[in-house]
């Protein structure tokens, strides 16, 4: 009889706490994390969110036309900006190309185009010659890309991310930064409650999640 009292307290126990994790009431320590020190951010009155990613990852690929309608509903209250991650050598290049077109300010205009060409053409685009091809049947000027991406601006560009992703302690991706003092994640909100999300559920409510620091944030500022 005990044995099967202490399953019930345990059952009740689980289940209580999967109930107060929700993305709609976020908790820290669930849903998103408090950086131990905060990190300088230039947003003004508005609040800076980073998205922290790899154009060779998958479920920043599927994230991406969620994120971007965020993104767009938010850009009176934001600013937004992406941080390239390589944790591994084979996206190395990735991580160089996307700091190369954000340096020639076609970051936006390209973004979706590399997520498509990894992601639907299977071009992983691990190489230096890789990116130069991609970049000329995209309709880049290559000689002008390639000078761009060897350049000593796109190398402190990406040292800049490196640095940035030991700052704000990421390991794993999408991971969003909001106002440099939170963290959360499609994964963390998705793992916070027992049965785990989905992937669509976790994006989605990962938006929920930005949403609520978002307005937290705003409300510090006043």
């Amino acid at each position: 009889m005990r044995l099967i009292q202490h399953l019930f307290l345990a059952l009740a126990l689980g289940f209580a706490a999967s109930a107060s994790a929700s993305p709609e009431a976020p908790v820290s320590g669930k849903e998103y994390l408090v950086l131990p020190e905060v990190q300088n951010t230039d947003a003004g009155k508005k609040v800076e969110v980073t998205e922290f990613f790899s154009y060779a990852c998958p479920h920043c690929n599927s994230f991406e036309p969620m994120l971007a309608a965020w993104v767009k509903k938010n850009q009176k209250n934001i600013v937004f900006k992406r941080v390239h991650l390589a944790f591994s050598p084979s996206e190395v290049a990735l991580q160089r190309l996307y700091s190369t077109l954000e340096g020639l300010g076609i970051a936006e205009q390209n973004h979706a185009k590399v997520f498509e060409a990894v992601h639907v053409k299977r071009n992983r685009m691990s190489s230096d010659e890789a990116i130069f091809e991609w970049a000329e049947k995209a309709g880049l000027e290559r000689a002008k890309l390639t000078d761009a991406y060897r350049s000593f601006g796109t190398q402190a560009r990406v040292n800049r991310a490196k640095s940035k992703s030991d700052e704000y302690r990421i390991r794993e991706w999408p991971t969003i930064a909001v106002d440099g003092r939170f963290v959360t994640s499609p994964h963390q909100v998705g793992s916070a409650v027992t049965p785990e999300l989905g992937e669509a559920e976790s994006q989605q409510g990962a938006l929920k999640v930005m949403d609520f620091l978002v307005a937290r944030a705003l409300a510090d500022k006043k």
